[in-house]
């Protein structure tokens, strides 16, 4: 009887001990982004990254590698299928090497304003979120970029002057090449990382970029321009994502944690950006930046052409699924159905409409 009773007091005692060990596993992520230090949506990072290590009492801890030095974001992903990296900040380029549908959100031309891309994002968030998951990752959030507008060295104030510039093209990304081939542009491939010293260089390879307002002012393009525009392009799309893998192998409490906190950062980036973008754009024409080619100088059928022949290359690759193109445009049809005089913080045009 006292042998057994031995015999269970240790098994008992090895039992906890282990639970113990167990409790204060530490897991670290090592997380990647283009996004140099000293920004707005940095210093949010660093609160998250504060709120998720002290609320896991210490259990989750980050390891950040800002500003690109991990390299592109093709770079990132493979660094995160290779368990070098477990999670990131994308933009739509990255997002399309995840789960190419979601692109829809930033598809040039189709959306008027944030109330309608607000809409529509909730409606098709949850097949967005499944989609990464069967790709392999867990999205954590869905902060933005923001709108993009051109940037270049010479005044561009018509599709035709976009024809004569050198203009940039994220080398390997499928809605770009589908745009500037829609509109018969001619551009000049580059990893991103290469957009600064090309604009930097006296006969460098471009002389026109596409970018928002605050990521000009971020990645410091701006300084090597003169010119932008006011039309902007699209609203483009971010995520914040962690390896399925990583992710499944925490706690569920961390699980949770890193879900309801990275949701909550990335809302919170998004708001920001939005008003940075404005800030940024005032601050640009405040150091000299002169903003042309307004929605009064143009028509709008030339570029809804153009974005309806992008959009049928983009179907006809499955970059985005038919399915998925006319389920968005049915939640966008719903939303202009409901709100005639939608109030926004910034609008695309002042009348986009949706075609077959």
């Amino acid at each position: 009887m006292k042998k057994q009773l031995l015999c269970l007091f240790f098994t008992g005692s090895l039992l906890l001990c282990s639970q113990a060990v167990a409790a204060q596993k530490v897991y670290t992520l090592k997380f990647a982004t283009l996004m140099p230090t000293g920004t707005t949506w940095t210093k949010t990072f660093d609160n998250w990254v504060k709120d998720v290590e002290t609320k896991s009492q210490g259990r989750l801890k980050f390891r950040m590698y800002p500003g690109g030095i991990m390299g592109d974001e093709p770079d990132v992903l493979r660094k995160i299928r290779k368990g070098q990296l477990q999670g990131g900040l994308f933009s739509g380029y990255g997002i399309g090497r995840m789960y190419s549908p979601a692109r829809i959100l930033e598809l040039p031309f189709l959306f008027k304003d944030t109330g309608e891309i607000d809409y529509v994002r909730k409606q098709i968030m949850p097949e967005i979120e499944a989609g990464f998951r069967k790709s392999g990752f867990e999205l954590l959030g869905w902060p933005e970029v923001g709108f993009i507008h051109l940037f270049s060295k010479h005044k561009i104030q018509s599709v035709d002057d976009i024809r004569k510039s050198r203009i940039w093209l994220w080398q390997g990304d499928p809605l770009g090449e589908a745009l500037f081939e829609a509109a018969d542009i001619k551009p000049v491939p580059l990893s991103i990382i290469d957009v600064y010293p090309q604009l930097s260089a006296k006969h460098g390879s471009i002389d026109t970029v596409y970018m928002s307002t605050f990521g000009a002012i971020a990645l410091q393009w701006y300084s090597k321009v003169r010119y932008a525009t006011h039309i902007s392009i699209t609203n483009a799309i971010g995520a914040i994502v962690v390896d399925d893998k990583f992710f499944r192998k925490l706690p569920v409490d961390l699980q949770q944690l890193l879900k309801s906190t990275g949701k909550i950062a990335s809302d919170t980036i998004r708001e920001q950006t939005r008003t940075a973008n404005r800030e940024s754009k005032q601050l640009l024409i405040d150091n000299g930046i002169e903003f042309l080619w307004d929605w009064d100088d143009t028509t709008l059928d030339e570029f809804i052409e153009i974005r309806d022949r992008a959009a049928e290359h983009l179907i006809k690759t499955d970059y985005v699924p038919e399915k998925f193109f006319n389920n968005t445009r049915s939640h966008l049809d719903t939303y202009r159905l409901k709100n005639h005089n939608p109030q926004t913080d910034e609008s695309l045009s002042p009348d986009i409409t949706v075609t077959n």
